[in-house]
């Protein structure tokens, strides 16, 4: 990032965005316990730390619709000891606050009299802590009401058959950047295909102009958390859905990171060209055709499968913005416990002898510790030295390969976990 002038900084708002931090998974693990938390606590330094105006939060912050006393107790105190201080909010929220956080106290944390709150956190409920139960209350309805986050994006399906909703943007200014942020807490992903694609089910509410504000002027934001990649379509969210005065997505619940901004798929690439006079080095992307925004997806900032796709390294992302204008900047976690994966197929490897069990123990045994020694070569500098979680994806097309692990129980933590292989 080029070196902005305070005058830069007054009409520049900027938000840390970050999805999936799954609070209190694995808790009953004696080694991974601690994981999520020390990835979440590590996003809010760095929101700290970027002296961001907030925090963007897509989604799954919990683990659990009903979390444990112990993890919901964590979560309050990593919130209390980043956001509870004496910094200056620089924005406004200037729509109608009552209609953006439809709960008793109907305004942001920040204007509240009571509170000192220096990082505002927004926040949108995943499938994992969505509202349940009679009163349709969500875990982060209890944070809302400690008034530790702004719970936005909760929707009333009202109307008949499959229902509908109306989407108020939480109108923000900081200087002249104008902002409107767009919240959709997850629905049943079947049932929003459904509304998506009758008529007027899903209404989208645009800021009214102003002098010498246009509805043109303002950057439109969403921030979502549904099935983005299915091959079933009606379990998922096109990104075609999506309304075209949109300028930038955040997609949470998909754990993959891919967090620099991208085109809708299936959609032709766009052309960019970089601004270069003195105002900054803002990045000015040229609408794609029949679309007229960008998608970040942050994945998770904790691994829950053993897949490919949570090995890809995981990061959060500032978002810069001036105008009409935005500038992303990714940022690696490096609290994130280590994981390393790779695919061997057995009769591809000349080494061994896809029929001799011996054989094939003894190369998967040197596999394992060739991506443990990897995993600690990849450790950034500074960070601590963690237990690294390995998968190896075996194709054996003569037998099914069984993989244990042996009890680690008794042992220090400063033992990698030894696996047994057999065939079966």
């Amino acid at each position: 990032m080029g070196d902005l002038s305070r005058e830069d900084l007054s009409d520049t708002l900027r938000i840390l965005v970050a999805t999936d931090y799954h609070l209190g998974y694995m808790e009953k693990d004696e080694i991974r316990r601690h994981d999520s938390f020390q990835a979440f606590d590590e996003i809010c330094s760095i929101a700290e730390q970027k002296n961001v105006d907030f925090l963007l939060l897509g989604g799954d912050l919990f683990h659990e619709n009903k979390p444990s006393r112990s993890t919901l107790v964590k979560a309050i105190e990593i919130l209390r000891r980043h956001c509870l201080n004496d910094q200056p909010v620089q924005f406004q929220v200037v729509s109608d606050q009552t209609l953006n956080f439809p709960n008793t106290f109907g305004h942001v944390n920040y204007e509240d009299p009571h509170f000192n709150v220096g990082l505002p956190v927004f926040s949108i409920h995943g499938n994992h802590d969505d509202p349940a139960g009679v009163d349709n209350l969500s875990v982060v309805d209890i944070l809302s009401a400690c008034n530790l986050v702004n719970y936005f994006g909760k929707m009333g399906l009202g109307g008949s058959g499959v229902g509908q909703i109306t989407v108020y943007p939480i109108l923000m200014r900081k200087g002249a950047t104008s902002v409107a942020l767009y919240g959709l807490g997850n629905i049943r992903d079947e049932r929003l295909n459904r509304m998506f694609q009758t008529p007027h089910a899903v209404q989208w509410m645009r800021p009214e102009s102003q002098e010498g504000l246009e509805v043109s002027d303002w950057f439109n934001i969403l921030v979502l958390h549904q099935n983005r990649v299915k091959t079933n379509p009606k379990n998922a969210i096109n990104e075609h859905f999506l309304p075209r005065f949109l300028d930038f997505v955040v997609w949470g619940h998909e754990h993959e990171c891919l967090v620099d901004p991208q085109v809708p798929m299936n959609t032709a690439l766009s052309i960019y060209a970089v601004c270069t006079c003195a105002c900054s080095s803002y990045k000015f992307e040229c609408e794609v055709p029949g679309m007229g925004f960008h998608i970040t997806q942050p994945g998770s900032s904790v691994a829950t499968s053993l897949i490919d796709g949570e090995s890809k390294p995981k990061h959060v992302l500032l978002l810069e913005i001036k105008g009409n204008q935005y500038r992303p900047t990714k940022i690696p976690l490096t609290s994130v416990r280590p994981f390393e994966y790779t695919e061997i197929v057995l009769k591809d490897e000349p080494e061994i002898d896809p029929n001799d069990p011996n054989s094939i123990l003894e190369h998967l045994d040197k596999v394992v510790n060739s991506l443990i020694e990897k995993s600690r070569k990849n450790v950034v500098s500074g960070s601590q030295l963690q237990l690294p979680l390995v998968r190896i994806k075996v194709a054996n097309p003569q037998d099914i390969l069984i993989f244990t692990k042996a009890s680690t129980k008794g042992r220090s933590e400063g033992t990698y976990h030894t696996c047994r292989f057999c065939i079966g």
